[in-house]
């Protein structure tokens, strides 16, 4: 019987914690994390790359939404490494309502898998993450080898 209580109360529980979440707003058609303090809206926190050959860059471009009732400023958007380049509209101010696009680029020079944060610092002193990652895999140093057995099937 104490089981059967038990499980009613975790049950309880569970559901009275999940009621609490908050739901997110509908921007031009699409869901946005954020919460009632929140002004700056990434519609994207993170992008996969997936596997990509090493040596050849990649880029995403990621967008923001000021959810505020004035416009914002984009201090400053710093990578955590020299591989990974943020790119934005610096001297533009965000009006409220709108969106801004800010290209990440990254340089898949080292093999193996990799997750990068970015970090957007707005409006003075106020900071917001989005991450990239994937894997590089190696690209071999030279073209692929002859293949003897075509030859012997031409004859």
């Amino acid at each position: 019987m104490k089981k059967i209580y038990t499980l009613f109360f975790i049950t309880g529980v569970t559901l009275a914690t999940n009621a609490q979440q908050v739901v997110s707003p509908i921007v031009n058609g699409a869901a946005v994390q954020a919460s009632a303090l929140e002004t700056l809206v990434l519609k994207e926190a993170e992008f996969n790359f997936g596997k990509i050959p090493q040596g050849k860059p990649v880029h995403h471009i990621f967008e923001i939404v000021n959810t505020g009732t004035d416009s914002l400023k984009i201090v400053n958007i710093q990578a955590s490494c020299g591989c990974t380049t943020p790119d934005w509209e610096r001297d533009k101010p965000l009006a409220p309502g709108t969106t801004a696009k800010i290209t990440v680029g990254y340089n898949a020079a080292n093999e193996g898998p990799f997750a990068k944060p970015v970090t957007i610092t707005y409006n003075g002193t106020q900071t917001k993450q989005l991450f990239i990652k994937g894997e590089v895999w190696k690209t071999p140093p030279t073209s692929a080898p002859e293949n003897k057995v075509l030859s012997d099937l031409k004859n």
